[in-house]
């Protein structure tokens, strides 16, 4: 489906991002895999994607740093010449309730979570528009779609993508370039993993469909949109959070 495709997935050593990475490299992409901090952890996916027959490299980048984005982009085109696909994916949290949150808690996931991923984007645009054509896949959150009490940082950051990933669809869209959000729910990931039984009971009630996702079903939508089903998809924000956002 995405043979001879070039594909940069941001914070692609774990989670969402590695299911990610290894669903594109299964449908034949090859696959970017960027991280900022586990260079072991990226190596570790590189590995797993070619045991599999697919093509991996791995770059390390903080997404939140401009002339980083700039210079890992400039590298990438033009060691492969083309990127047809990017998922920004790189995010963090730093949850606590308002009246107790510093200052650098909500700059620190703002400045990974939107301005990394306008970064990402800014750097690999004019490539896109060049290829006349390209697919960028933002990482949203149901937290950015409903609010989250305790996560003022982290659903403004990603309520930001929303925002940003209709206007950018909206300038590309001409040149043939798509770029749309998939925002998740809960996931059994690391980051979800740390929760206490309460919150986990406390979360699965939100949840129509009564469970948590998994990092493949994520992994699924992204593949879709990246596709060339998804032609006449753009401005979209996709909730795979079983039901939570409707």
């Amino acid at each position: 489906m995405l043979n001879g495709k070039v594909a940069v997935v941001t914070g692609a050593s774990r989670g969402i991002g590695r299911a990610v990475a290894l669903k594109l490299a299964g449908e034949g992409a090859t696959v970017i895999v960027n991280y900022n901090g586990s260079k072991e952890r990226a190596e570790e996916v590189k590995k797993e994607i070619e045991a599999a027959g697919g093509k991996a490299e791995i770059r390390q980048c903080n997404v939140s740093d401009f002339s980083a984005c700039e210079e890992m982009f400039k590298e990438i085109i033009a060691t492969f010449g083309s990127v047809d696909i990017l998922v920004n994916n790189a995010g963090i949290t730093r949850d606590g309730l308002l009246m107790k949150m510093s200052e650098e808690d909500y700059d620190a996931v703002l400045n990974t979570n939107l301005k990394g991923t306008f970064n990402c984007i800014r750097f690999v645009a004019r490539q896109m528009i060049k290829q006349r054509g390209g697919r960028i896949i933002n990482m949203a959150s149901v937290s950015g779609v409903l609010g989250n009490a305790g996560q003022a940082n982290y659903s403004a950051s990603k309520a930001g993508v929303i925002g940003l990933t209709k206007s950018v669809a909206r300038e590309l869209a001409s040149r043939g370039v798509t770029v749309n959000a998939v925002a998740p729910g809960f996931v059994n990931t690391e980051m979800t993993e740390v929760l206490s039984d309460k919150v986990n009971e406390g979360a699965t009630a939100q949840i129509p469909l009564g469970k948590f996702g998994e990092p493949e079903d994520i992994a699924n939508a992204v593949a879709f949109l990246a596709s060339d089903e998804a032609g006449y998809i753009t401005g979209q924000v996709l909730n795979v959070d079983g039901g939570m956002a409707m």
